[in-house]
């Protein structure tokens, strides 16, 4: 199955990642309700966005619903 494969600390490392563990009520809840306020710019819009998908991502690939 694609998207199984164990993460690598080093290559994240070298991309600026770091592992953030979270169990997935809180995936599920930072999928729901990350966001940003009316005055936000386009950027904070947008890094909303990416936080959002990558929480939806990570409970999709560990096969919960979020």
């Amino acid at each position: 199955m694609k998207g199984t494969e164990p993460t690598n600390p080093g290559v994240e490392a070298d991309r600026g990642r770091i592992a953030l563990w979270l169990d997935p009520a809180d995936l599920a809840w930072l999928a729901k309700h990350c966001g940003c306020g009316v005055d936000a710019t386009e950027e904070e819009k947008d890094r909303c966005g990416r936080v959002r998908f990558r929480a939806s991502a990570a409970l999709h690939k560990h096969g919960h619903s979020g």
